[in-house]
C-alpha cells in the first residue's frame, strides 16, 4: 500500500513497497526523487525532464524539488546507495 508523504495543491509524493525500493518517488510512477535530483545534479533542467517524460507535470517537479529540500539526508543517503551499488555492478531497485 502506497503513502503519500508530500502532498501539494497538484501532485505528490509517496512511498510504495517493492516499488524503487521504497523511496519517495512522484505520484502513482517509478520516477524516484532521488534520481530526479541525480539528473538535476548532472545539469538537466524542468523544460528537459518535462520533454523526456510527457507524462511529468511542473507541480511533480515542484514537489519532488520541495521533498528534496525537506528530506535532503534520505535522499542523498539514495544516491549514495545507488552510486555504491553501481560501482559493484549492482542491479538498482
Amino acid at each position: 500500500m502506497s503513502r503519500i508523504v508530500l502532498r501539494t495543491p497538484d501532485s505528490w509524493i509517496q512511498k510504495t513497497p517493492d516499488v524503487c525500493g521504497g523511496d519517495a518517488c512522484v505520484r502513482n510512477t517509478r520516477l524516484s526523487v532521488s534520481g530526479l535530483v541525480e539528473w538535476k545534479k548532472l545539469g538537466w533542467t524542468d523544460a528537459r525532464f518535462l520533454e523526456g517524460y510527457p507524462g511529468l507535470a511542473q507541480a511533480d517537479l515542484d514537489a519532488a524539488w520541495a521533498y528534496y529540500q525537506e528530506n535532503r539526508a534520505e535522499i542523498e543517503r539514495a544516491i549514495k546507495k545507488d552510486e555504491e551499488a553501481m560501482s559493484h555492478g549492482e542491479t538498482l531497485r
